[in-house]
């Protein structure tokens, strides 16, 4: 928590759009289903709290800092 808006999770009007957009959660991520839907292994490891490291490896735009956070 560096600052008020992170805190909140309210951005700034001028904050880039792609920020703006992100997804908070992983039920708001779309795609990847077979990675983070009911079943899928980042899911069963985040529910299980033994969270490894991972590389997370895709073209611009398909989730990657999303799903890291």
């Amino acid at each position: 928590m560096s600052d008020l808006f992170e805190a909140s999770g309210i951005l700034p009007p001028d904050a880039p759009l792609a920020d703006r957009l992100r997804p908070r959660t992983l039920e708001e991520v779309v795609g990847q289903d077979h990675l983070l839907g009911q079943g899928g292994p980042i899911r069963r490891m985040i529910e299980a709290g033994r969270l490894g490291s991972m590389i997370l490896w895709g073209p611009p735009g398909t989730g990657k800092t999303t799903i890291a956070r």
